[in-house]
């Protein structure tokens, strides 16, 4: 019977930590004059990478991406821009689920682009 409860906790918690994205989401661009953490970047990573890079990180995620310090370290030193723009599934991230839209891919390499602005 445990085993049962473990395996239906487990789907809840694999659905709730999917996102989903609209039509208009997935088109449509994003300008920003300058882009920082706080104000762009941040909503990104909590609503498509705190499932499994939490802290403690989750699921087989390396490392926490919670803070500020945690996402620019992860662009500037463990190639997270290359993974988001990844098509390979195997590498990619969102791990096991769809490619983060194009829109928001370039809002995280204008932040980069543009310094990594914390706020």
């Amino acid at each position: 019977m445990k085993r049962i409860y473990l395996i239906f906790l487990l789907i809840i918690s694999f659905f709730y930590s999917c996102s989903y994205n609209s039509e208009d989401d997935l088109t449509k661009d994003i300008i920003v004059d300058v882009v920082n953490y706080e104000d762009n970047i941040k909503a990104i990573i909590d609503t498509n990478c705190i499932g499994c890079h939490s802290n403690p990180p989750v699921n087989g995620a390396p490392m926490s991406l919670t803070i500020y310090n945690d996402v620019k370290n992860a662009v500037e030193n463990r190639g997270l821009i290359s993974r988001i723009e990844s098509t390979d599934s195997g590498f990619g991230m969102p791990f096991g689920g769809p490619r983060l839209p194009q829109n928001l891919i370039d809002l995280v390499i204008q932040w980069d682009a543009e310094g990594l602005i914390e706020n």
